[in-house]
């Protein structure tokens, strides 16, 4: 099995609040909900990242995580 490039970015996310909020990575990877799709594996239920002026993170900014 693969990671989908949605998944590598679920990662990505995940990393950058953990670091951000200084906590355990951990918890967040374990509960994420896997499914098979096209590309290969995908988070259901990925995390989001809340940046200081508060606008949600779009879908470029996720691509250029994952490249």
């Amino acid at each position: 099995m693969r990671l989908s490039n949605q998944a590598l970015g679920a990662i990505m996310l995940a990393l950058q609040e953990s670091l951000m909020n200084q906590s355990d990575i951990v918890p967040v990877l374990q509960g994420f909900d896997l499914e098979n799709g096209e590309e290969g594996l995908v988070v259901k239920n990925p995390p989001t990242v809340r940046f200081s002026n508060n606008e949600p993170v779009n879908e470029g900014e996720l691509e250029e995580m994952v490249k």
